[in-house]
């Protein structure tokens, strides 16, 4: 049922209720379900057991005043053939078939625009996601960050808000320092194993071909950034840590390209030192009186703001710990005028949230106490024939988000582009990737992602498209014939059902959006494509009669568009063979 359609239906009820609640200071609360067995009618609802007891009445007698009252006002046979009393007093009502068949016309009249609203007009919101330490090539779990951020932000988009997808570069700390005595030591000619070869450093086949290319005196540049040309000399430490920085940056730019992900603006780490932003997040603290020395270090008094112990802002070396650049990131986000900001992020930062927020409240700007919103993921584990992978040979210690790309496109056929067959394997990452609730673990059965199967969630859904423009090639004629044809055959019990699944879309987006939950929109493809499945197999199409026929290719259109719009939502395709 269209949202619209709902509306309606609270106002005939909220009409049917008020000669029921007057004199009473009740502000009655109308909420439609949909009753799980379809037996019981097409929507649900309670509000005579809420009111029975306010209203000192019997539950199913005052339900059978509401029915009345509502079957007695004449604009209700538009949208409701029937009502229905059940056990104590639920109302089951039966939708009008011209109502439930309305959802057809609107996806045909709106196409592309179909499930989008304007709640979030005038308003922006920042997603942070991916956000990787340029120190090696993009992992699975930047992979799950990069689906789930990305998803987020077009469901916001849909629903009207200005979005900003930024990539916030850790390039500055240890980890940085690690890489440049990394690609030092391959540059001297030292390697994995070799007596000087540094204990922590990253042994990843990557970082011998960065040190290749330093010696080689090569330019590299990032997408954002200015070229980086090596000194080639390998006592030259600043130099490499710049052209390493580089390197790694541009190949996770590639990565991201491949994976379909494109970012509005990146800001660097070590802007915030260079530009002043962390030691004036300090210093705004200390003026607070929110901090305080102790053993040579500075503390933040974040128990003042909910978090189980105070914590270290500057260590007895002088050094910053984590969190405090990440405070002063974040008072760059509100000033740059950002009151809603979403982090996507792994599940172990969840120990930073607290210290974060205390941090931002302390400065005295206004900050809320809830800023930043987070999504935290879990792990994901990688199977592949059958066996757990967890290192590949060019990072060294993880599998890479370009190996499951490539290894999810299986084997391009001789007439198929490379391209082509990376897209297979895109398609299969990210639709796998938010196919679950972010804060559970999750196994990528790479065996599955191959597989041209109903058991494939990505396979099934895109199947379910393409099987719908089997249909319309085998009907032949032009699609645009269809708009304002007579709907009234849609009247099956399946036809019911696929009509349903349609109109549920609108309101799934804003449930998604709501609950920060992009995995939704992949429940709800796979529910889509299970309804248009049962259908096809049940019901032929392309029938004799013409008033059944285009009817039915009106519905299949309708679910091929919805179809499209889910997928294009999440950045799957939405191929027209299989």
């Amino acid at each position: 049922m269209l949202a619209t359609q709902r509306q309606e239906i609270i106002g005939l009820f909220q009409q049917a209720l008020a000669p029921l609640v007057a004199g009473s200071d009740l502000t009655p609360n109308v909420v439609l379900e949909r009753p799980r067995d379809p037996a019981h009618g097409d929507i649900a609802c309670n509000i005579a057991m809420q009111l029975a007891k306010p209203l000192k009445k019997n539950p199913r007698e005052l339900a059978q005043a509401l029915v009345a009252n509502l079957l007695a006002i004449p604009a209700r046979e538009q949208l409701i053939t029937s009502a229905e009393i059940a056990g104590p007093g639920f109302i089951n009502l039966r939708v009008a078939d011209a109502a439930k068949q309305a959802v057809v016309a609107a996806v045909q009249q709106q196409g592309e625009r179909f499930g989008k609203g304007t709640s979030g007009a005038g308003k922006r919101v920042m997603i942070e996601f991916v956000s990787a330490n340029p120190t090696g090539p993009l992992h699975v779990g930047h992979g799950r960050q990069g689906a789930l951020g990305d998803a987020l932000s077009s469901l916001f988009a849909e629903q009207g808000y200005d979005v900003t997808r930024e990539f916030y570069y850790n390039d500055a700390g240890v980890q940085i320092a690690t890489l440049a005595t990394s690609v030092q030591a391959r540059a001297k000619g030292l390697k994995p194993g070799d007596a000087g070869w540094p204990e922590s450093a990253y042994n990843g086949d990557y970082i011998a071909d960065i040190a290749v290319d330093f010696l080689a005196k090569k330019t590299v540049s990032a997408s954002d950034g200015a070229p980086v040309t090596a000194s080639g000399d390998v006592e030259d430490m600043d130099s490499i840590r710049r052209f390493a920085v580089a390197y790694l940056r541009h190949e996770q730019d590639l990565d991201l390209q491949a994976f379909g992900v494109k970012f509005d603006n990146y800001y660097l780490e070590s802007s915030l030192y260079t530009d002043g932003k962390v030691a004036a997040a300090v210093d705004a603290l200390i003026k607070a009186g929110k901090t305080y020395e102790q053993d040579g270090a500075l503390w933040l008094r974040s128990t003042d703001y909910g978090d189980d112990k105070d914590r270290v802002m500057k260590k007895s070396d002088g050094t910053y710990t984590y969190f405090v650049p990440d405070v002063a990131y974040h008072i760059t986000k509100w000033q740059r005028g950002f009151t809603k900001v979403i982090n996507v992020q792994g599940s172990d930062h969840h120990g930073t949230i607290a210290r974060v927020r205390a941090g931002l409240q302390a400065v005295g700007l206004g900050i809320p106490q809830d800023y930043p919103d987070y999504v935290l993921h879990k792990m994901v584990t990688v199977m592949r024939n059958g066996e757990e992978v967890k290192i590949s040979k060019r990072a060294g210690s993880y599998v890479t988000l370009r190996d499951l790309i490539e290894w999810s496109a299986g084997e391009a056929s001789a007439e198929e582009s490379g391209a082509r067959d990376l897209t297979r394997g895109r398609d299969a990452v990210r639709f796998f990737l938010i196919s679950r609730k972010a804060d559970t673990e999750f196994v990528f059965d790479v065996d599955l992602a191959l597989a041209q199967s109903d058991e494939n969630p990505v396979y099934y859904v895109q199947y379910a498209h393409a099987r719908i423009c089997s249909v319309f090639n085998q009907w032949g004629s032009d699609e645009s014939t269809l708009a304002g044809v007579d709907l009234s055959p849609l009247t099956s019990p399946r036809e019911a059902a696929l009509l349903a699944r349609l109109a549920e879309y609108p309101d799934m987006l804003q449930k998604a959006l709501d609950e920060l939950g992009p995995h939704q929109v992949a429940f709800y493809l796979r529910d889509l494509a299970g309804e248009l499945h049962s259908y096809y197999n049940a019901e032929r199409v392309l029938v004799d009669d013409e008033a059944v026929r285009l009817a039915r290719l009106a519905l299949l259109q309708a679910t091929r568009q919805v179809l499209r719009n889910g997928l294009a939502l999440i950045g799957v395709s939405a191929p027209s063979r299989m």
